[in-house]
């Protein structure tokens, strides 16, 4: 989803696009500037061969990430494969002397955080999810990998993504699977921090667009303000996404199941409804202007 999206915005601005998936899409066949190749993330000898062939400027790995790629279970097995994979692809991009270098990352890194400060990239990495735990792996592999190289690393971490069809992330935080309803706490004006795709596309963007060098280090790439659990309910019923919405008077006696937490990444537990979701994109609205929210993603 997110590379389709990102495909569609570096062809309109006229780049050469050399596009990796397991799966075909849309744009085969119709721009000159477009070169598929289909294969697993896992196939080296493509991935490698398609690196070091072709001049490359910049490389997007949005591969292994829960949106684009994999089931919400993330098990040793996917973890594995991540590593191994963010290994070839690190020491293919420095050896052909790759200019930038973007990596998909995730804001469950830092975990549950204390206090009710904003989080900026400078907080604790707290995070208690496989899926955090391989993030983290490839954010450390990649940093050791370009440590003496010519190669700028960026490391966004993006909060769950969203767009007008996509909504599953948003629905998460108000839906309990187990009863089949959805609900909302009091008046609903509690909130949570999220990333719209195009969001994300501009941040992609204005690093692709900038000198050698400018740009690098890690950036909280997610929207400008949080969105309230009533505007997520507003929005899903709006289009008929959701169905009964039941209200609860609080948290009160819930008990955090952090064992559903670490192995099921769409799996939110209601006794973290009023934590501190604020996630602060200053650094990254230098390059973007973060202007999509879900109010105007249409």
């Amino acid at each position: 989803m997110i590379g389709q999206y990102l495909t569609s915005s570096l062809l309109h601005k006229k780049h050469r696009v050399f596009g990796i998936d397991s799966k075909s899409n849309e744009y085969i066949g119709q721009d000159t500037n477009y070169t598929f190749i289909q294969c697993d993330i896992t196939d080296k000898d493509s991935i490698t061969s398609v690196i070091s062939s072709n001049k490359i400027d910049v490389v997007v790995h949005l591969a292994c990430s829960v949106d684009n790629d994999l089931d919400p279970y993330i098990t040793d097995s996917e973890m594995k494969s991540s590593k191994n994979c963010d290994k070839f692809i690190y020491a293919a991009a420095d050896k052909a002397g790759v200019r930038s270098f973007i990596l998909l990352s995730t804001t469950q890194i830092y975990g549950i955080q204390k206090g009710r400060e904003p989080i900026r990239e400078t907080a604790p990495e707290k995070g208690i999810t496989n899926y955090a735990d391989m993030k983290m792996t490839s954010e450390k592999l990649m940093q050791k990998a370009f440590k003496k190289s010519d190669t700028v690393p960026v490391i966004a971490r993006v909060a769950p993504i969203y767009d007008s069809e996509y909504t599953q992330n948003l629905h998460d935080r108000v839906f309990d699977t187990k009863e089949n309803v959805a609900y909302i706490f009091q008046d609903g004006e509690y909130g949570y921090t999220f990333c719209c795709v195009f969001n994300l596309i501009d941040f992609i963007n204005g690093i692709i667009n900038v000198p050698t060098g400018r740009y690098e280090g890690v950036y909280n790439v997610c929207d400008s303000r949080i969105t309230t659990a009533k505007e997520i309910i507003d929005y899903e019923k709006e289009h008929h996404r959701i169905g009964a919405v039941i209200q609860k008077s609080g948290t009160g006696g819930l008990g955090l199941n952090k064992g559903k937490m670490r192995t099921d990444y769409r799996y939110f537990d209601p006794s973290m409804t009023f934590n501190n979701w604020n996630l602060d994109n200053t650094k990254a609205k230098r390059i973007a202007p973060m202007r999509w929210n879900l109010s105007n993603t249409k």
